[in-house]
């Protein structure tokens, strides 16, 4: 059995991806910054599917919230095999000569330099030559990092293909550790996300469009993260897989 600790697992993909590392029996670590009441509904759920559960609360662009998150999931929970670096924000809609230095600086505090923090932390607890037991990391990108999404939010396009930069750097830095790293992008996805953006409809109107012809559930998404955390993808690394419905 594993245990796992996902950033921002409250809702969307990071619950979805909780759930079902629950339901393989798995311990699961559920970070969450804001809303307690989501995060403990998670952890029900998870052991309501077979699994064990534990919240903590931290904000992933603080170095110091970082650390203690990964302090607590051990202390409670015991040595990690896994991360998923979940946890990003997304702005409302706009073009970049309308965006202010203060939503850049917020959105790519969370979305890259929380990213880079929390591989960083995963990366110290799962290396073998630091005394872990190996295992996987997994970042949560988006197909926006290779689309742009322009006139919509191109700053968080820019934070996405950071993580996808990570993936491949990281994956060859900790492959002779043990320790496996792939990121995942997302397309249009049924989440609360596009609400955030001020766009609750974006999923189902532009899932339309895609070669599938719908956008995609969070729990499509979380198979991709599952089976790379777990034993079947224990040749893959460094790759970033699109969860996008061929968009």
């Amino acid at each position: 059995m594993k245990t796992i600790l996902i950033t921002g697992a409250g809702r969307g993909i990071g619950r979805a991806t909780a759930l079902l590392c629950g339901a393989r029996g798995w311990s699961v670590a559920i970070n969450y910054l804001g809303d307690e009441r989501a995060a403990a509904e998670t952890a029900r759920a998870v052991e309501t599917a077979g699994g064990r559960a534990a919240t903590i609360k931290g904000d992933v662009a603080v170095e110091a919230d970082v650390v203690g998150l990964f302090d607590a999931a051990q202390q409670l929970m015991g040595p990690l095999d896994g991360l998923v670096v979940n946890a990003g924000i997304v702005a409302p809609s706009a073009a970049l000569v309308d965006i202010g230095a203060e939503r850049l600086r917020r959105l790519f505090d969370v979305n890259i330099l929380g990213a880079y923090l929390c591989a960083r932390e995963g990366a110290r607890r799962l290396s073998r030559d630091r005394g872990g037991r190996g295992g996987s990391i997994v970042l949560v990108s988006s197909a926006a990092a290779r689309l742009g999404a322009p006139f919509e939010y191109v700053d968080y396009a820019g934070s996405k293909a950071a993580l996808d930069t990570l993936a491949i750097g990281l994956a060859k830095e900790l492959g002779a550790k043990g320790v496996r790293v792939n990121a995942v992008r997302p397309g249009l996805i049924e989440t609360e996300i596009h609400a955030s953006a001020g766009q609750p409809d974006r999923a189902q109107r532009l899932g339309a469009t895609t070669p599938l012809g719908r956008p995609g559930r969070a729990d499509e998404v979380a198979e991709a993260i599952v089976w790379l955390l777990g034993d079947g993808a224990s040749y893959t690394t460094g790759a970033i897989l699109d969860v996008a419905g061929g968009r």
